[in-house]
């Protein structure tokens, strides 16, 4: 869960002058939420919210129809190998684009 920066200056504010555990009650946050916006405020000198940084999906739908269709045994482990991801993101790419790994 992410908190407002606001929360978070008032929670550090309030820190200044009581323990760790007072203020999480206060506040109701953890203890180690805390620590860390001690932490941030520390190396950054402020406590905003980190960006968020997501890649891009790596399996397109032609790649990995074209692969099903020229191995149609293998295993999802093995076209991870193949793609450079793990059998996880395969399954999910299958599902995603509505593919089966049924023999015929």
């Amino acid at each position: 869960m992410s908190y407002d920066k606001k929360i978070r200056e008032q929670a550090l504010k309030y820190r200044g002058t009581h323990t760790q555990k007072e203020t999480s009650e206060i506040f109701g946050v953890s203890v180690s939420a805390i620590k860390d916006w001690q932490k941030l405020q520390k190396e950054k000198g402020n406590v905003e919210k980190k960006k968020l940084f997501r890649k891009g999906r790596k399996i397109g739908e032609a790649e990995l129809r074209a692969d099903v269709e020229a191995h149609p045994e293998d295993f999802n482990w093995e076209r991870a190998v193949r793609f450079g991801c793990t059998e996880e993101g395969i399954r999910k790419a299958m599902k995603r684009h509505k593919l089966t790994r049924k023999k015929r």
